[in-house]
C-alpha cells in the first residue's frame, strides 16, 4: 500500500465535486466524514458490520462512532498523509452498502 499517493487539492476538489449529492463532507482537509441515520439501533450495528466486511475486503478501514441510531463514518489514509483514491472509493462502497441496506427494509 505504500505506493497509494496523496490527492492533489485539484483532485480532491474534483472528487468531492462527485461526492456532493451523498453528503459526504471534508474535515480539517485531511478526513472525508459523513453521519447515516437508522431506525434502531440494531440496524445501525447491522450497517456497522457490513462495513466492517468492506473495509477487510479492500484493507482500508474507516473510523467508525455508533450513536445509538447515528453511526458517523470518516476516512483518511494515514501512510499518505491525507486523502487518497481508496477515502473515496470507500466513501463510494458505503453509500452503495447503506442504499442497499435501505432497500431491505
Amino acid at each position: 500500500m505504500s505506493n497509494i499517493k496523496k490527492l492533489t487539492e485539484d483532485e480532491i476538489v474534483g472528487k468531492m465535486s462527485a461526492l456532493s449529492e451523498t453528503k459526504w463532507e471534508r474535515k480539517d482537509g485531511k478526513w472525508l466524514e459523513k453521519k447515516y441515520r437508522f431506525s434502531s439501533f440494531p440496524d445501525a450495528l447491522r450497517f456497522v458490520n457490513r462495513i466492517g466486511e468492506e473495509a477487510e475486503r479492500a484493507v482500508h478501514h474507516p473510523f467508525i462512532s455508533i450513536d445509538y441510531k447515528l453511526v458517523t463514518l470518516r476516512l483518511t489514509t494515514w501512510h499518505a498523509g491525507g486523502l487518497t483514491a481508496l477515502d473515496f472509493a470507500a466513501a463510494a462502497a458505503y453509500d452503495s452498502i447503506y442504499d442497499s441496506f435501505q432497500t431491505m427494509q
